[in-house]
Formats: structure tokens, C-alpha cells, sequence
């Protein structure tokens, strides 16, 4: 399996094991909503949030989701999104790594990039949570007007999907959605129950594959 090799690469494949574990200290008054909740609003570096939520919760956490920066070259109010390409490699890595360790043998992490890092952070997610286990790859619209400022308008962002296992057996763990009957019927009393007509085409195209599929 390939691997990306950047400057300070061998430190920061050891940089989640030696961080140090840190004591979660309550704050009273920047406390939200009902005091007996498990819920957790941390405030600090997420290297060492990370790091301290380990003995409470590795190998339990079902769904990750994270948001990080996507390295556009802009400059926010409350973080640079302009760093050196091998300084945004060292910060994503060691806090995948650890993020590996709070999902659960069932879990799944959902990750939101652009193009600016999409294509460096498969390879790195490959390396970490298993090239087997890379679920999908979600394209999702974000913009529906045209963009000028750019040689070519970008209009979706990309979401990738890990778990731990293979797809395959991953299956059977997702959250599906309630069944829809919406726009299903049985016209013709199909003994097998409610269906619908959808067109039916494939790669090869022969006069046998002229009909319509039922789906049930």
C-alpha cells in the first residue's frame, strides 16, 4: 500500500502515543444544560481532548464526525485555514490515530474535506483506519450558483467514510431509515407484495434488457 512521506513524518507517526494524558477539569460556569448529562463540551486543544477521553470512552463511540480544515488558504477569526501542506499532514494525523482508538469494533467516522487536501487525506485515512475498511466516498452540493473567482467553480465538497471492518460487514450496523412505501403499489395483486417500475439499463446494452425492473 503506497504511503505519503512528508517532513516530520517519523515524529508525527509517534506524536498520539506520547501525548500526554490530561485531567478534564469541570468549569462550573461554562456549563450547558442538564448537570448530569454525558455529554461533553471541551475547551482546549483537540490533541489533548482527544488524548483525555480515551480512559473514559476507547473502543466505545459508534459515530465520528469531523469537520476539520480544509487548508483553502483563508484566514479565519478563529483558526488559520493557510498552513503549509506538510504542517496540515502532521496536524490531521495523530488525531485520526486517536480518533481510531474511540471508535467502537462497529463504529464509523465520517470526515468532511474539500479538494484541497480530499486526495492526501485518503491515502492517510487508508494508512490508518485500513484501505478494507474505506466505506464510501459522499459527494455533497454545496453551492447551486456559478462561481467566478475560481479557474473552475467548484459546487460540492467530499465526505469520506471508515469503519472498522470491511463494508461488506459493516453493513448490518448502519442506522437505517424507516421503510417508505411512497410510490409503491400492486396494480396487478403480485402475490409478493407492494412494488414499483424503475428503468432498467446497463453497460452492454442487448434487446433482452429492454424490460423494466420490479423492485419489492
Amino acid at each position: 500500500m503506497p504511503l505519503l512521506s512528508w517532513c516530520n513524518r517519523d515524529a508525527d507517526l509517534t506524536r498520539a502515543a506520547l501525548a500526554p494524558y490530561r485531567l478534564l477539569e469541570p468549569v462550573a460556569e461554562m456549563s450547558y444544560g442538564e448537570p448530569d448529562s454525558p455529554n461533553m463540551l471541551i475547551e482546549g486543544d483537540n490533541l489533548d481532548a482527544l488524548k483525555a477521553l480515551l480512559p473514559y470512552y476507547a473502543g466505545q463511540v459508534k459515530c465520528i464526525f469531523i469537520d476539520p480544515p480544509y487548508n483553502t488558504k483563508s484566514a479565519f477569526e478563529r483558526y488559520d485555514d493557510n498552513l503549509e501542506h506538510s504542517k496540515w499532514l502532521s496536524m490531521i494525523y495523530p488525531r485520526l490515530e486517536l480518533l481510531r482508538e474511540l471508535m467502537s469494533q462497529e463504529g464509523s467516522i465520517w470526515i468532511t474535506i474539500d479538494d484541497n487536501e480530499a486526495h492526501y487525506l485518503k491515502v492517510i485515512c487508508d494508512e490508518i483506519f485500513g484501505r478494507k475498511n474505506f466505506i464510501a466516498e459522499i459527494i455533497w452540493q454545496k453551492r447551486t450558483s456559478r462561481e467566478n473567482r475560481a479557474a473552475v467553480g467548484s459546487s460540492h465538497d467530499t465526505m469520506l467514510v471508515y469503519a472498522k471492518m470491511e463494508a461488506s460487514k459493516w453493513k448490518k450496523y448502519r442506522n437505517l431509515l424507516p421503510p417508505n412505501d411512497k410510490g409503491y403499489g400492486n396494480p396487478d395483486k403480485d402475490p409478493r407484495g407492494p412494488w414499483r417500475s424503475i428503468p432498467f439499463s446497463a453497460q452492454g446494452f442487448r434487446d433482452t434488457l429492454k424490460n423494466t425492473s420490479r423492485i419489492w
